[in-house]
């Protein structure tokens, strides 16, 4: 008899009843919620960039669909590329292949796992399951931390992204690679001194932890593809929205009150990084076109999106508790801030 029965008396005997599984295990995963914004976003985005009445020719509107429309076109193929090899790493990668090759002094396990997220590329929504699944397998907390971090920040589809937002311009791409991966390993190392296990909650279950015994490859493959695309396709398109919503509406004397000053700026676009949630492997775009900052405070925008925004917040705190999400937020925030200032001033 299965857990999922119940004896139940019926006259003189006992009658086994099969007994349902409670709603959450019967609820199929799916993305729904988020697909529905998705279409709505694409949707008013097509109505504003494609219609033609009256009030869309105004100059303004016409600004507006121009920045948006081209942060779309340029991030779409490397969003595309980065799902791919996230759902193709989900399905087909040992889900124990960084316990095999870490060191198992865990000082030591910190700075290789950051440096493993240039090899294994994956959008900031994987990697929280990601990391959740290296815990449960056996990596020491503050390692998966730092591949958490910096798995989405500098793997080669964003560092390639980064190149084309910022053509001619090799230093943005050191910088952003030195400030993202010193971060990883600052937080990993600040896990080891003053982290407190008390403060994790793993998840039992979530998906996109590893391959599934017994299941197809390609089926999860696809099946990760779609989340993946899904979610970070929309946080693309709502956060192309904001930002040429944000260079058209501001006004310039807001935005020359805030880049004026360098730490300011630094700040504001810090701040709005963790705002506007966009994927990674698009930030470098929406980057560029905030024409009106400096190159370090655009490099602090990049920094901090990929490893903290408002969906990021919510992934963490449903995966490890609140209690870790704030705390190890705030102190990424501060670590982010902190090293893209000092790598802007000396490389930018």
């Amino acid at each position: 008899m299965e857990k999922t029965d119940e004896l139940v008396a019926v006259g003189e005997g006992v009658a086994v009843v099969p007994v349902p599984p409670p709603p959450a295990a019967r609820r199929r995963p799916g993305s729904w919620p988020l697909g529905a914004a998705v279409l709505l976003a694409a949707g008013a985005t097509a109505v504003l960039l494609l219609g033609d009445t009256g009030w869309l020719d105004r100059p303004a509107v016409g600004a507006w669909r121009t920045v948006c429309l081209a942060i779309v076109v340029q991030a779409i193929p490397f969003l595309l590329l980065g799902t791919v090899l996230s759902g193709a790493i989900n399905a087909f990668v040992p889900a124990d292949l960084l316990t095999r090759v870490l060191p198992k002094r865990a000082a030591l396990a910190v700075p290789v796992a950051g440096v493993a997220g240039a090899v294994l590329p994956g959008c900031e929504c994987a990697s929280v399951p990601v990391a959740n699944s290296l815990i449960r397998r056996g990596v020491t907390p503050a390692a998966a931390f730092a591949f958490l971090l910096s798995a989405p920040a500098i793997n080669p589809v964003v560092l390639t992204a980064t190149a084309v937002a910022f053509p001619g311009d090799p230093a943005m791409i050191a910088a952003r690679l030195l400030a993202s991966l010193g971060t990883a390993a600052v937080m990993g190392w600040l896990w080891l001194w003053r982290g407190d296990e008390k403060w994790l909650r793993p998840a039992l279950r979530h998906r996109h932890t590893g391959h599934a015994h017994g299941g197809s490859r390609w089926r999860e493959f696809r099946t990760g593809f779609q989340y993946d695309f899904l979610q970070a396709g929309g946080f693309l398109v709502l956060g192309a929205m904001a930002a040429a919503t944000f260079n058209v509406a501001v006004p310039r004397a807001v935005l020359d009150a805030f880049s004026g000053t360098p730490w300011l700026s630094v700040l504001f676009l810090a701040g709005l990084a963790v705002l506007l949630a966009v994927c990674s492997e698009a930030d470098a775009f929406v980057a560029a076109s905030l024409t009106g900052f400096s190159p370090t405070a655009r490099l602090a925008f990049m920094v901090v999106g990929p490893m903290v925004d408002l969906k990021l917040i919510a992934l963490q705190a449903g995966t490890f508790g609140r209690a870790f999400a704030w705390r190890f937020c705030t102190a990424t925030t501060v670590v982010a801030v902190a090293a893209s200032a000092l790598t802007g001033g000396a490389l930018l």
